[in-house]
């Protein structure tokens, strides 16, 4: 019986030791600073739903390989994000029925890598530091197929909306 209370206590030990390197890790790699916004591009359908949103409201944007849609007002000159970076921005959202879900005219801390859209990923490392940019965003780079609501159930993005997004990048931390 002793040397079965060893055994358990060796595996137990074994355990703590291997969990917590796997949870170390998960913190250290918890960034997926290999992003790459084209190889997991928007449906060629959602593409051409935002090419014909655009041709049909005289906007010019560019193409994106991610699906993405963009126009550039103002380059920027500082650093540039990437995927994983830390920012500073300030933004207006609205859907392509024109209706603003989103505003921020204060500098807005965004990470990247945490919990925002692909859109947003895949778009912003195209400007650099005091940079702005117009985001044309399809469905499946957003939120897809699922409504938005606020709080109060509200719908405030519906299902499958393009997004735009109108956006400054004040600061890459």
């Amino acid at each position: 019986m002793r040397k079965f209370f060893k055994m358990i206590r060796k595996l137990v030990g074994v355990a703590v030791i291997f969990l917590s390197f796997a949870q170390l890790s998960c913190l250290k790699g918890n960034t997926d600073c290999n992003f790459k916004p084209c190889q997991y591009p928007a449906p060629a359908s959602e593409i051409q739903a935002v090419s014909s949103y655009l041709s049909s409201n005289g906007l010019t944007a560019t193409q994106h390989c991610s699906g993405v849609f963009y126009s550039i007002s103002n380059a920027g000159s500082g650093k540039s994000p990437d995927g994983c970076s830390e920012v500073f921005v300030t933004y207006t959202g609205r859907t392509s029925t024109g209706g603003i879900f989103d505003s921020r005219s204060s500098p807005f801390y965004i990470n990247l890598n945490g919990g925002i859209i692909t859109g947003w990923r895949s778009g912003l490392s195209l400007i650099k530091e005091g940079g702005s940019i117009t985001l044309y965003i399809p469905p499946a780079l957003g939120y897809g197929a699922e409504d938005v609501k606020d709080n109060n159930g509200n719908v405030v993005i519906p299902a499958n909306s393009i997004l735009i997004f109108d956006i400054t990048l004040t600061s890459v931390q």
